[in-house]
């Protein structure tokens, strides 16, 4: 995929987040960012695989490019989703960034131990906060390429 195709197509990001106001500063941080992608939000793990399944209220979904997900998430955690995606064939090429509060070392071994691609520790200040998801954007959207739908 050449630059000028990156640039041009409208990259599809999943958000896992349960905490509205979380959901909501990541909205803001993109817009603020410029990014012109296209963000979904599921607020648990069972719509997170339903989304990437395509299942339910979700048939409709497109595939996501990037999974932003959070790891302490109601009906199925972060975890156990991370795990189901990263074994399913057909799933396991998107890139899951871990977006999380946690600092556990446990956390991280595991999250990288079930082929997460990065783990992000959220900041509890807002322009760090915002600073990560622009971080997020320029490499994750601009620098590396992401595998074809």
């Amino acid at each position: 995929m050449s630059t000028t195709d990156k640039e041009s197509r409208q990259i599809e990001i999943l958000l896992v987040e349960d905490n509205p106001g979380d959901a909501r500063l990541t909205q803001e941080a993109m817009r603020a960012a410029k990014m012109t992608n296209v963000l979904h939000i599921v607020e648990d793990g069972v719509q997170a695989m339903e989304f990437l399944r395509q299942r339910s209220r979700f048939k409709d979904a497109p595939r996501p490019d990037l999974i932003l997900l959070d790891l302490n998430l109601p009906k199925k955690d972060g975890r156990a989703v991370l795990a189901e995606v990263k074994t399913d064939p057909d799933l396991r090429r998107i890139p899951v960034v871990v977006l999380t509060t946690s600092r556990s070392e446990e956390d991280v071994m595991l999250a990288y131990d079930m082929h997460a691609n990065a783990y992000v520790t959220k900041p509890v200040n807002l322009d760090q906060f915002m600073r990560i998801v622009a971080l997020i954007d320029e490499f994750w959207l601009k620098v590396v390429t992401l595998p074809g739908r």
